[in-house]
This record gives structure tokens, C-alpha cells and sequence, in this order.
């Protein structure tokens, strides 16, 4: 992954579906990172963030159109199933 600079948010949610998008990602050959802030803030001491809103999913600048792109037909797809 690159720099942290070159880092851009493109999903925030559980961490199920941080999961499954960084699946969808790491498929069609855009890397990310994921971070869970809840977890984190529990290992040090306290927490911060819910269950449905502590991951985070980024991905670098220049993917960050087409990741996007992604996360949205997966997100249409899970509304459809619902």
C-alpha cells in the first residue's frame, strides 16, 4: 500500500461488509486497507466507534473511481437480496 497521503476513504460500515468489499477489491486487483477503530480503541483501553460504523475501507487515490464503482454495485446487489 502506499503512503498515507495517497489514501482515500471509500467505505465506512460493519465489519462484515468491510470484508466483503475488501474481497470484491483484492478480485479485481485494487488493494486497500481496512481499519477498525472500535477494535483498535478496545485494545488500547477504551472504545470509540459502533459495531455498524468502526471500518473503514481506503484504498489509493488513483483507484479510488473505479473502488467506488464497486462498492456501489455491491451495495445495490445487497439491497435487491433484502
Amino acid at each position: 500500500m502506499t503512503n498515507q497521503d495517497n489514501l482515500k476513504l471509500v467505505f465506512t460500515g460493519s465489519v462484515v461488509d468491510a470484508s466483503f468489499i475488501k474481497s470484491i477489491l483484492e478480485e479485481n486487483k485494487i488493494e486497500c486497507m481496512v481499519r477498525d477503530s472500535l477494535t483498535e480503541s478496545v485494545h488500547a483501553g477504551w472504545a470509540s466507534g459502533t459495531p455498524t460504523t468502526s471500518n473503514r475501507v481506503f484504498v489509493a487515490i488513483e483507484n479510488e473511481t473505479q473502488a467506488k464503482k464497486l462498492i456501489d454495485e455491491f451495495l445495490k446487489s445487497n439491497e435487491t437480496q433484502s
